[in-house]
């Protein structure tokens, strides 16, 4: 069960707040529709009820708020929009990935994917998805953990007839098996065909709160849609019929060739538009809202005919429009009940002087005003075997009780702020070695990269061999003196940076709450997983440059150095150093050019400045640091691993490996700086 306390969003600068105190339930067992206008604060509500926009209020999912449940994607499934996911990972890959941040087993993929019927599309990349499928996706996405309740951001939005009711018929069975089901709509006939309950929205407040079948009463009337080139002669003709058989006929010209036509039928249209002889291209029958005066309002004629009422609240072609409270029933029309059936009391008898281009007063059927909602207060009352809970006790702002000063009312006492929304960072993936390993595998860039790098380094070891006058080491790594890094290090940093900026282009997590949040569990796995693709680049770059050499120019080339562990611990600290300076820049500017950027600014910026330093005047050196080592440790290691930590050492004492560990140093620190405030606030 959903509870929805007060939700008010932040007001905009000179502009009321697009959701003002918003209170409703969406009830276990049930589908509830979220209906409004494009503009009217669905989308914002959802975001305030998922925290994930700041505001005031309070939301409970089965009397828990978000923040308090340990796993929210087990609580709560989310769509909203389209589908987040890098758009060459294929469908059955995306799920994969989520499986290992929502901590379930990896069979649930192909399970949901059989359940929304794309186990024949699961090799399909996102990117070429359609839009129905995409929808599927993200409804199987939602599902992934099993979650009780599904909230969906208008999940219909340009989808087919077939495929809406496949996507309503699966809402309503998850609904069946003791779900609960929140879903917005713009259409009123959607929302009384698909929800249990419809909440209705107008400028960020509610209006109505209804069960189905009251709305469907209430809010729907059957029309007929004629589209003609005559539009205001047919309407003249069946005003004037309707006055002369005395029937109660409403006609709404919308556009320029378009009637609505309440309280008639396709037939007694057509027949009238035959006997006068008028083209008629459209005629069908239709379900629309109240029509004009729904809202309460007078809108302005543009064209006033006769029989015709203000279009300012009709529906459009597909029978959407704005909702609004209803009126209360006026001096002159008399309390009629605007049932799906029934004709809707008019005075189509309008006065006979209008002429075109004339404003006169609407002529708006009379509606028994509906029930509205105050608060967390209003809503249809619960069974006697489920009480309705109290909303819980709100603490006073941190200001005191708000006061109106003004004349009239001195010092009136306006009720306490709700408390405020504050946006919280998703949780760490369950499994998150688990999940970088698939999100770095998934997509096909890693791979094109890593053979991008090593056909450049062959090509330029070959160059650079038939040019001589290049060192062996530089010569196997394809290091040319006139650039700072080979392209062994700055593939690995493109990697590493891939690491960040793929995930906030393309938040694999928002299914859960949003983008993968800053975690040092979530860092540690990328540095290792970043830690072992330097490695094998490193490596391979290596061996295809000797071999290439050895190929072309014999064995002189491609012979072991003396100082091979040295040469090896540089090269290898280089290619990972740098995929570290990706990561944890992408981690730090939310950006992939700016983990590149870092990388390329390490040997540009930071090894002139240490070299610089290291050149200057000193009174102690680090000379016999080796053997001061092994006396230090008193027993000498297994396997001679003094060496390797000398080797170690020496690598650090150059310019390049020091400005590689100053570097990494002031980017992690950075980062957990970062993290940690955001925790704070």
């Amino acid at each position: 069960m959903i509870q929805a306390f007060g939700l008010t969003s932040n007001p905009r600068k000179d502009l009321p707040p697009a959701v003002d105190d918003v209170s409703f339930d969406a009830r276990a067992g049930h589908v509830t529709a979220l209906l409004g206008a494009t503009g009217a604060g669905k989308t914002t509500v959802l975001r305030l009820m998922l925290e994930l926009q700041q505001g005031r209020g309070l939301t409970h999912f089965r009397g828990r708020p978000l923040h308090r449940i340990a796993h929210p994607s087990r609580e709560v499934g989310v769509l909203l929009g389209d589908v987040p996911g890098h758009p060459g990972r294929t469908v059955r890959g995306h799920l994969r990935m989520l499986c290992a941040a929502a901590g379930v087993p990896v069979r649930r993929a192909d399970e949901v994917l059989e359940a929304v019927g794309l186990v024949s599309l699961r090799e399909e990349r996102l990117g070429t998805l359609s839009r129905g499928m995409d929808r599927r996706l993200g409804l199987a996405c939602a599902l992934l953990a099993d979650p009780h309740t599904l909230v969906l951001d208008d999940p219909a939005e340009g989808l087919s007839a077939g495929e809406s009711r496949w996507l309503h018929g699966m809402l309503r069975a998850h609904a069946v098996h003791g779900g609960t089901v929140l879903v917005s709509t713009a259409d009123p006939k959607e929302a009384a065909r698909i929800a249990d309950r419809v909440v209705t929205l107008d400028g960020g407040r509610i209006v109505a709160d209804q069960a189905a079948a009251d709305f469907a009463r209430t809010r729907l009337r059957p029309r007929v849609v004629v589209r003609t080139p005559h539009a205001a002669r047919l309407a003249a003709v069946l005003a004037k019929e309707a006055r002369t058989g005395q029937r109660s006929v409403e006609v709404v010209r919308e556009g320029g060739n378009r009637l609505y036509v309440y309280g008639s039928t396709c037939a007694d249209v057509g027949d009238a538009a035959f006997r006068n002889g008028i083209l008629v291209h459209q005629l069908a029958d239709e379900v629309g809202d109240m029509g004009p005066g729904a809202d309460g309002s007078t809108p302005p004629v543009p064209d006033a005919v006769e029989g015709r009422l203000p279009a300012g609240s009709a529906d459009g072609p597909e029978g959407t429009g704005r909702l609004g409270p209803s009126p209360a029933p006026t001096e002159a029309g008399a309390d009629v009940e605007a049932d799906a059936g029934s004709e809707i009391q008019t005075r189509a008898g309008a006065s006979q002087d209008s002429v075109p281009g004339s404003a006169r007063p609407s002529a708006a059927p009379s509606v028994p005003p509906e029930p509205t909602r105050s608060g967390a207060e209003s809503g249809q009352a619960d069974p006697p075997s489920s009480p309705r809970p109290t909303p819980p006790a709100i603490p006073p702002h941190p200001t005191g009780p708000r006061t109106s000063p003004s004349p009239s009312h001195p010092t009136e006492p306006l009720p306490d702020l709700p408390p405020p929304i504050s946006v919280r960072p998703a949780p760490s993936p369950l499994r998150p070695l688990r999940y970088e390993l698939r999100r770095a595998t998934g997509v096909g860039i890693g791979f094109l990269t890593g053979a991008v790098v090593l056909v450049v380094s062959a090509l330029a070891a070959v160059v650079l061999a038939r040019f001589g006058h290049t060192p062996q080491a530089r010569l196997l790594a394809a290091w040319p003196r006139e650039l700072p890094l080979p392209p062994a290090a700055l593939g690995a940093g493109l990697l590493g940076a891939l690491a960040f900026g793929d995930e906030f282009r393309h938040p694999a997590l928002a299914a859960d709450r949003g983008t993968v949040p800053r975690r040092l569990g979530l860092l540690t796995a990328k540095l290792l997983v970043s830690a072992a693709t330097g490695l094998v680049l490193a490596v391979l770059t290596v061996g295809c440059d000797a071999e290439v050499l050895y190929l072309l120019y014999g064995r002189e080339l491609v012979k072991v150095p003396v100082d091979w562990l040295s040469l090896a611990v540089s090269w290898i600290g280089l290619v990972i150093g740098c995929a570290w300076a990706g990561v944890l820049a992408a981690g730090v500017f939310r950006s992939t050019a700016g983990g590149l950027a870092a990388v390329v600014a390490v040997p540009v910026i930071v090894v002139p400045l240490v070299q610089k330093f290291l050149e200057g005047p000193s009174v102690r050196s680090a000379a016999g640091f080796p053997l001061r080592l092994r006396e230090v440790l008193l027993s000498q290691w297994p396997f001679g691993g003094e060496r390797y930590v000398s080797a170690v050492a020496r690598v650090v004492g150059q310019p390049v490996g020091s400005a590689l560990t100053l570097s990494l140093a002031t980017l992690l620190c950075a980062y957990v700086l970062t993290t940690l405030r955001r925790r704070v606030r």
